[in-house]
């Protein structure tokens, strides 16, 4: 596998409203185990859709990687121009600084949000120029915006042998634990 998209929950979808949750650090714990192991078999890049949440902490892993994995590359492929417009200024900052930081960023749709078919078309060039995904999704937590591309992701799964890794809600919550037991065992 040379090309993974790496998507999931969007920040709020997860209860998190600002980049000091404690739960942040165990969400890129579970994305850098995941993704190390796909370097050492060849990753070569990463494709995120760019949105606040999974999307985002994924780049900051993989850049924090390319210390390991000088190969790795990331890119963010936006469906729309300008999707943190909307953003509080702390988080459209935080955009900004990190679009400067990865290895290519693209837009699909070369205007501001004008309807779901651009979420559509971008989600298209993203499976089509990936050759798996890893996803953070839980259908245990309900539905969700991820659910759309699980679907689609899915499918391609079972037609053509499209990679298929999941992270779930229960995974990120061991990590959790485990570094409560070990801070209460010190």
């Amino acid at each position: 596998m040379k090309n993974l998209l790496v998507t999931g929950y969007r920040a709020h979808e997860l209860n998190i409203y600002d980049d000091k949750h404690p739960g942040i650090p165990f969400i890129k714990q579970a994305i850098r185990a995941r993704l190390i192991g796909l370097a050492e078999a060849g990753l070569e890049w990463v494709i995120t859709p760019g949105q606040y949440g999974v999307d985002l902490w994924a780049c900051e892993v993989v850049l924090e990687l390319r210390e390991l994995y000088p190969g790795l590359r990331v890119s963010i492929l936006a469906a729309y121009e300008h999707p943190e417009a909307n953003w509080k200024e702390e988080k459209q900052t935080y955009y900004r600084e990190l679009t400067q930081r990865v290895d290519y960023y693209g837009v699909v749709s070369q205007q501001p949000y004008q309807g779901t078919w651009q979420l559509a078309a971008r989600d298209d060039l993203l499976l089509r120029k990936s050759d798996g995904i890893l996803l953070f999704y839980d259908e245990e937590r309900g539905e969700a915006s991820p659910r759309f591309i699980k679907q689609r992701a899915w499918r391609k799964h079972e037609r053509e042998g499209y990679g298929y890794y999941l992270i779930t809600a229960e995974e990120v919550q061991a990590l959790a634990d485990e570094a409560q037991y070990e801070s209460y065992v010190e």
